[in-house]
C-alpha cells in the first residue's frame, strides 16, 4: 500500500457505513465522491478492513458503469450524443470541447486534472438538444460558440480559485 495515501478517509468512510459486503456499492460511491475515482490504493486497503477479496471488490467497481478507475477533473463535462442531440449538432460541440482543452476520444482528462469531457447516449434532455452537463448542471441548446465561451468561464473560475 502506498505510504503518501491518506487512508483516514477511507476510515471515516468505513466508520459510516460499516464493513458489511453489503455496503461495497455505497463505500465506493462516496469514495468516488472523495476523490472524482476510485484509486488503485483502496482496493488492497478495504478488502482487508472488510474481509472481502480484492478482487470482487475490484469486480463491483468495473461493472457499473458510473465507477472510473482514471482520475477525473475537477469539472467533468458530458456531452449527450443520443439522437436528439446527435442530430441536433452534438458532434461539432464535443469537437470543439476536445479542440479547447487539448482531449481527444483516448485522453479524456486534461493534465492537470481540471476538465473530464466524457460523451454519453442520453441526458434525458432531448427537447433541449444539444445538452451538455458541467458537474450536473444541465447548459441546453449548445453551439460551438456557446462552448468556447462556457469553456472560458470555467478557466476563468479556476484562475479566480
Amino acid at each position: 500500500m502506498s505510504d503518501c495515501f491518506d487512508y483516514g478517509s477511507i476510515d471515516e468512510i468505513l466508520a459510516k457505513h460499516g464493513t458489511d459486503h453489503g455496503a461495497i456499492i455505497a463505500i465506493l460511491q462516496e469514495i468516488q465522491e472523495k476523490y472524482n475515482y476510485l484509486p488503485k490504493e483502496i482496493f488492497p486497503y478495504l478488502a482487508e478492513k472488510m474481509k472481502f477479496g480484492e478482487a470482487r471488490i475490484y469486480g463491483v467497481a468495473t461493472f457499473y458503469e458510473n465507477f472510473s478507475l482514471e482520475p477525473k477533473g475537477k469539472y467533468i463535462i458530458r456531452c449527450c450524443d443520443g439522437t436528439a442531440c446527435h442530430v441536433r449538432g452534438s458532434q461539432p460541440i464535443l469537437n470543439q470541447l476536445y479542440e479547447e482543452l487539448g482531449l481527444s476520444e483516448s485522453k479524456h482528462t486534461t493534465d492537470d486534472l481540471n476538465f473530464t469531457v466524457e460523451t454519453v447516449s442520453c441526458l434525458g434532455a432531448c427537447g433541449l438538444a444539444p445538452v451538455i452537463t458541467v458537474n450536473g448542471t444541465v447548459y441546453p441548446a449548445m453551439t460551438q460558440a456557446k462552448t468556447s465561451e462556457l469553456i472560458k468561464e470555467l478557466k476563468e473560475e479556476l484562475k479566480n480559485g
